[in-house]
């Protein structure tokens, strides 16, 4: 498929203002995969279809995870919020035909992150925080921050989400501390 076929396939399966964000976050990727080395084609594809499940009931995110094998960890299965990741990914690989292993795993972890991200895996992580559509306190730190460090980003994003989930006493994701830790230690090396 081309970028602009996927891109329609997206647009059936969202709000106006969901496939607006999701066209905000595939410019935003691309930006960033362009200023930090990563394939910028790749990057954009990863953006458009990120949320394709974002508004797809959690019951049917749930069986598109179970026919074709996703096992949830306790924390994922109570945790919601990251499904459309985890199904957006089923999704794109085993309806769409993406076949990038790189594309499918930057998409199953855009929301919480986990250890071990590779480049594409942050500048997808980043441009959902940064996104022209975003407008929360503190984007626009964000979106500095974003010139010069996507670890930066992560830690902040990531320190902004925790303590908010907490609050609400609702369940952490551990490879979002995972995320958390290790885009700290890219920081504290690189100021060594």
């Amino acid at each position: 498929m081309t970028y602009e076929e996927y891109e329609r396939e997206v647009q059936k399966h969202l709000t106006q203002r969901r496939f607006y964000h999701s066209q905000c976050v595939a410019e935003s990727a691309a930006q960033l995969a362009e200023r930090y080395g990563a394939d910028v084609e790749k990057a954009r594809l990863c953006g458009i279809l990120h949320d394709i499940m974002k508004d797809t009931p959690p019951e049917e995110q749930l069986k598109i995870m179970e026919k074709f094998g996703i096992m949830l960890t306790e924390a994922e299965r109570r945790n919601v919020k990251l499904w459309h990741a985890v199904s957006g990914a089923a999704y794109a690989e085993h309806v769409l035909g993406v076949a990038d292993q790189e594309i499918i795993g930057a998409i199953a972890c855009h929301t919480g992150g986990k250890s071990g991200m590779s480049l594409l895996d942050k500048v997808l992580f980043v441009a959902d925080y940064i996104s022209a559509d975003r407008d929360y306190p503190g984007v626009e730190k964000l979106r500095i921050l974003s010139e010069s460090s996507l670890e930066e980003v992560m830690v902040e994003g990531i320190a902004f989400t925790i303590p908010e989930r907490m609050e609400a006493r609702l369940t952490l994701e551990p490879r979002s501390i995972d995320a958390y830790n290790e885009a700290l230690w890219t920081l504290e090396e690189k100021r060594e």
